[in-house]
């Protein structure tokens, strides 16, 4: 396809901008191996009206967390007319807020781990004792588990929330699903090879995500294929239930039993060396170039 001139966005000025630097930094250079006429834009450094006297004809997504992930950009680009990757804004904004994910997800009773909305005035032992210890306390609306923490006791749950209020006035507490962790890669309408993921950090935390060596990537994930053709469809329907489209991440939980929890969607994930959709891409012979190219593909608008 002749996609015309496309924009990187990368950067952005949330709190994920060095990843995003990353990630789009290695998805333009995989595009212009591919042919395509692709240069970097960053909105945090460059005002959007360039967006419209470069004249981009298309815009490729590498920006995450708030202003890049939430619906912010995506209503811009619609504005502007220029067909972007990933989700639209409604389903971008949805899938940032941790706590009207699970609330949607549990009316289409889609199974997500029980919860609390922490704040000021909260009990903070009452929550304990509600939710069990341990569990993990996050700001409703930060990813690459910024300013999440695991609390193994209530006497931490009240540090645990000003960590996680600094990044977001809408914290949440979640009951910690003991078991395995597990990712799931949407490609348009498919659902790539699960990823088991292994850390011998207290959780998979931003370093075990960008910085560890340690961290363990399992594809195949070692579950049966019956088990894991039923999770790949759940991944589906969670991502469908929040209206997302042309890619994504969802990540979910397994606990001893085997009883799957889902935790969140990513809207536009990772694209990093350590990132986990180009891994399971590379699973079902895709490489990252060719998995760059396929979401531009699918570049909208609205």
């Amino acid at each position: 396809m002749n996609f015309g001139k496309v924009a990187v966005l990368l950067g952005g000025k949330s709190a994920e901008r060095e990843v995003s630097l990353k990630s789009g930094a290695m998805v333009l250079k995989a595009l212009r191996t591919r042919g395509v006429n692709a240069l970097p834009f960053d909105p945090g450094e460059r005002g959007l009206d360039a967006l419209i006297d470069e004249r981009f004809d298309r815009a490729f997504i590498a920006l995450h967390g708030r202003f890049g992930e939430d619906g912010t950009i995506q209503g811009i680009l619609e504005w502007l007319g220029i067909p972007y990757t990933g989700s639209g804004v409604l389903a971008s904004a949805l899938a940032m807020d941790k706590l009207r994910t699970k609330r949607l997800w549990a009316a289409e009773k889609l199974p997500t781990p029980g919860y609390e909305v922490l704040g000021e005035q909260t009990n903070f032992r009452i929550t304990a004792r509600r939710l069990g210890v341990p569990l993990m306390v996050k700001p409703a609306s930060e990813g690459s588990s910024i300013g999440m923490s695991k609390v193994r006791a209530a006497a931490k749950l009240e540090e645990a929330y000003a960590l996680a209020a600094k990044y977001d006035p809408v914290v949440i507490a979640e009951q910690f699903i003991d078991g395995i962790e597990l990712t799931g890669a949407i490609l348009g309408d498919r659902a790539l090879p699960l990823i088991k993921l292994e850390t011998p950090r207290d959780f998979y935390d931003y370093e075990a995500k960008y910085l560890a060596n340690d961290t363990r990537y399992i594809v195949p994930c070692g579950l049966p294929a019956k088990k894991e053709r039923e999770l790949q469809e759940l991944c589906l329907a969670a991502f469908r239930a929040l209206g997302c489209s042309g890619w994504g991440r969802v990540d979910l939980m397994l606990n001893r039993r085997g009883k799957p929890f889902l935790l969140e969607v990513n809207t536009s994930p990772g694209m990093t060396d350590h990132s986990l959709v180009p891994m399971a891409a590379r699973a079902v012979g895709i490489s990252y170039e060719d998995l760059c190219v396929k979401i531009l593909e699918g570049a909208h608008v609205g």
